[in-house]
């Protein structure tokens, strides 16, 4: 098995933000996405507790979302 399999699932991201600058917009956008779902996110960042439909949501909705920014960024809108 290669080095990507060799990773997943021992609690290390492989996801790495291409702006790390961005790092706090997406915070925020991942909480906003919480309250409005109904999804609380929890403090430590362990999310085993939760069920595979409240995380899909959650990153569902937040791939909706970032696709609907970027959609208004290239057709030139502010909101």
């Amino acid at each position: 098995m290669g080095q990507a399999g060799q990773s997943q699932g021992r609690g290390s991201r492989s996801n790495n933000l291409v702006v790390p600058q961005a790092t706090a917009a997406l915070q925020q956008l991942k909480y906003e996405a919480a309250q409005e779902l109904g999804v609380t996110i929890p403090a430590d960042g362990y999310y085993g507790n939760y069920t595979s439909r409240e995380t899909g949501s959650l990153g569902g909705y937040i791939t909706k979302r970032l696709v609907q920014l970027a959609e208004q960024q290239l057709s030139g809108r502010s909101n």
